[in-house]
């Protein structure tokens, strides 16, 4: 497009109080803008001024300098015609000149340093509307509105439902014989209904029922799923008889260790067989989006040897006792152990949780509905009810024949009449030896992603869900932000296989489940982005004449949205892009961008910063800042008047896993001092919106520290560091201590070259 720009200056929320109009107006008639001031853009008065330049003289390129891009985002949209880049002068400059101290007088005139801010800011937006380009959303050739769902339990069959009320179409796909899933099995289900003291009969038949009449669902029984290929609004199914082999299987990973073994002919070839991931299977079923509901499975107890488990035959565990007193086979005596005990008393049984508390208080209640001088101990070390099933807890806390305490059981062994539960460390301060007939073990709700592919890809990344682990084995790409959301677009979970759920739980889950595979089919009909850069219409363009193969960006994708052709060219899939740009800040050879955030448009941002070269006092420092958790963290920062160092510039980035090295190796050579890149927290207290961003962005920031120290310059001026949102009031003694070890380490000496 031939742009047309004009670019605003708003002087209100004080920033024409401490800033130099006339000096900010020149920074950007220096890029060849004239710019024009306002007391309040925002207003009526201001929109209608800007409005009125789009209107009479064709603008179509909008320079904001004025409040933070992360509100007012409605005032400043004039339309999807109209480029609209924000300067942040107000939470980031103004408001960041801090109040004067207790006795300190106001300092008259306006700040140098401030002003200096002020006027790069400018620079640098006014740099990135010259950049930044109008985006054509990416539209698929083909995008079907039907959604597949896995599993034919109670979330399956909700999910199902609930989409087919929105107009949508639904497979439900069960390996079982019959759709109900675990919820056949039971004898009773929580209470649902004030005043929660009740049990009450299972629903899962008129829930079955309701999916068999409705013509909008298909169920698929005996059957699972081969594998899936394509990516939103076109996934390319393969279906199968349960417990079969095709050649469409989804094929497996193989490292390049395991590949030099086959190779060898030392190991066999596990893809032996099966049709490269990249091929399209014609005879397949396609579906716009995915549900996984396949549930979860109990958790191995046999592993605790005092416990009997696999040894004693009246040893069981909960999902067991549940089918034995749906049969009506319940004994007098029983004792529920919630906890392994031996060695470490204060641990569960792996996976468990609050249903499974749950559970021992129903199964406790089956005890005493079927035998009148039934005893129940529950035995534990975290009992845990939350909301209302609190008040079933209390109820059953009631019932003399329930005895609930906290122990450590220590030993189940063979008694004369039946067991006997040896527990040590109870509430009443002494050991105790219990006779029951039968002892249950609160075996936790394994979700059926550990250990097993479930979902079945033909992606270059592999067939299952990536780094598991990092979730204790849950489907999740972020369990906060984002529910129902995995680390691969348009395919959602709910149910058991995305935390342990009660059944009312479930049901709201699979409900959202099923409105975010709507979203997704619908974002790519329209060609913008799902999550969390909702509406977003850019997508990553590759320059593939200059690609080398190095694989970086199909590997580090934290969603997996590239695979390979058949020449070993990355492929991307744009509506499996979350447009997060890990790509971008992957690629060595920077020929990945998006319209309106590439290589060329921030690196040009950076050098719009003006570098003083004969000022020790006047050091520059870059921050790379993430939009999702430290900008807005920045942004706070200035609403509450926290003084920032007037040294630093800060950019916005979708994500650091987008920050080329290119950007720190241009800031460094054009003088700057120092780089620091602000991003979310990763490992075990992970918070990054794109699941690895920050962790990629550190490992990189390691190797340009080496590169950095060959060439004369201290690894010590390039950092990262890791930002919660709510760390506003850390950010200024934060980035004051990187600006100090700057400060000792001195000018960069390739200042001025």
């Amino acid at each position: 497009m031939d742009k047309v720009y004009g670019a605003y200056l708003c002087t209100g929320c004080g920033i024409g109080d401490v800033l130099d109009v006339d000096g900010l107006k020149e920074a950007a008639s220096e890029t060849g803008i004239e710019m024009v001031d306002h007391g309040c853009l925002c207003g009526a008065e201001g929109r209608a001024l800007i409005e009125k330049d789009i209107a009479d003289k064709g603008v179509n390129t909008v320079v904001v300098c004025a409040c933070s891009p992360r509100v007012m985002q409605k005032e400043f949209t004039f339309g999807d015609e109209i480029i609209t880049v924000r300067a942040n002068l107000r939470e980031q400059v103004a408001w960041t000149a801090g109040e004067p101290e207790e006795g300190e007088e106001a300092a008259e005139g306006v700040d140098e340093f401030l002003q200096e801010m002020g006027e790069d800011y400018v620079r640098m937006a006014v740099t990135r509307a010259q950049k930044t380009e109008l985006p054509e959303p990416y539209k698929p050739e083909t995008l079907v509105k039907k959604v597949l769902v896995m599993g034919g339990g109670i979330a399956g069959l909700t999910a199902a439902l609930e989409a087919s009320k929105m107009g949508y179409e639904a497979t439900i796909v069960e390996k079982e014989a019959e759709l109900g899933g675990k919820a056949r099995g039971w004898r009773k289900q929580f209470p649902t209904a004030y005043p929660y003291s009740e049990l009450e009969n299972p629903t899962i038949d008129q829930l079955i029922a309701a999916v068999e009449a409705d013509p909008n669902i298909t169920v698929k029984t005996s059957t699972e799923v081969a594998r899936i290929g394509g990516a939103p609004g076109d996934f390319n199914v393969t279906l199968k008889p349960a417990g079969t082999k095709t050649e469409w299987d989804a094929p497996a990973k193989v490292g390049v260790d395991e590949q030099d073994l086959i190779d060898k002919g030392e190991m066999e070839d596990p893809n032996a067989g099966l049709k490269p991931y990249t091929e399209r299977n014609p005879d397949g079923e396609t579906f716009g989006a995915v549900i996984l509901a396949t549930g979860w499975r109990p958790a191995d107890v046999s592993e605790y040897e005092h416990l009997g488990y696999g040894k004693l035959s009246n040893v069981v565990t909960n999902a067991e006792f549940e089918k034995l007193a749906k049969q009506g086979k319940v004994p007098a005596r029983v004792a529920f152990i919630q906890s392994p005990g031996g060695a470490d008393n204060d641990k569960d049984f792996p996976y468990c949780n609050s249903v499974t508390s749950m559970v021992a208080l129903k199964q406790a209640k089956y005890v005493r509905e079927d035998n009148p001088d039934g005893q129940a101990f529950i035995l534990y070390q975290h009992m845990r009810t939350p909301g209302h099933t609190e008040l079933f807890y209390k109820n059953m806390q009631q019932d003399d024949g329930i005895f609930l305490t906290k122990a450590a059981v220590t030993q189940v062994e063979e008694g004369n009449n039946g067991l006997v539960v040896k527990a040590q460390d109870t509430l009443l301060g002494e050991d105790l030896d219990l006779e029951v007939d039968m002892v249950v073990l609160a075996a936790g709700m394994v979700p059926t992603t550990v250990d097993e592919p479930t979902i079945n890809l033909a992606y270059r990344q592999g067939p299952a869900f990536l780094d598991l682990e990092l979730f204790d084995g849950y489907a999740d790409s972020h369990f906060i932000c984002f529910p129902y959301e995995t680390r691969r677009t348009g395919i959602y979970t709910c149910g058991g296989v995305r935390k342990a759920e009660t059944m009312e739980e479930t049901i709201d889950d699979a409900t959202g489940a099923a409105l975010k595979a709507i979203q997704a089919i619908e974002c790519a009909d329209r060609g913008v982005a799902v999550h969390p850069r909702s509406g977003d219409k850019t997508y990553p363009d590759f320059f593939f004449q200059r690609c080398t193969q190095c694989k970086r960006c199909t590997e580090e994708c934290p969603f997996g949205a590239l695979d390979d052709d058949e020449k070993g060219t990355p492929l991307p899939n744009p509506t499996r892009c979350r447009r997060c740009g890990t790509c971008m800040g992957a690629c060595p050879e920077r020929i990945i961008g998006f319209a309106d955030y590439n290589i060329d448009l921030i690196g040009s941002m950076v050098k719009a910063v003006e570098v003083p070269e004969d000022d020790d006092d006047k050091l520059r420092i870059i921050a790379f800042v993430c939009e999702n958790d430290a900008y807005p963290a920045l942004d706070m920062s200035g609403m509450h008047r926290n003084k920032l160092n007037r040294l630093i510039r800060f950019i916005p980035v979708r994500c650091l896993g987008s920050v080329n090295m290119a950007w720190i190796k241009d800031a460094l050579s054009s003088g700057m001092d120092g780089a620091i890149l602000l991003g979310c927290k990763w490992g075990d207290d992970y918070q990054c919106h794109f699941v690895k961003g920050s962790e990629i962005a550190n490992r990189r920031m390691e190797n340009i520290g080496e590169t950095l120290g060959t060439l004369g310059l201290e690894p010590e001026r390039c950092a990262v560091r890791q930002i919660a949102i709510s760390d506003y009031d850390k950010l200024p003694e934060l980035l004051e201590e990187f600006v100090e070890e700057i400060m000792e380490l001195g000018p960069n000496p390739f200042k001025g070259f």
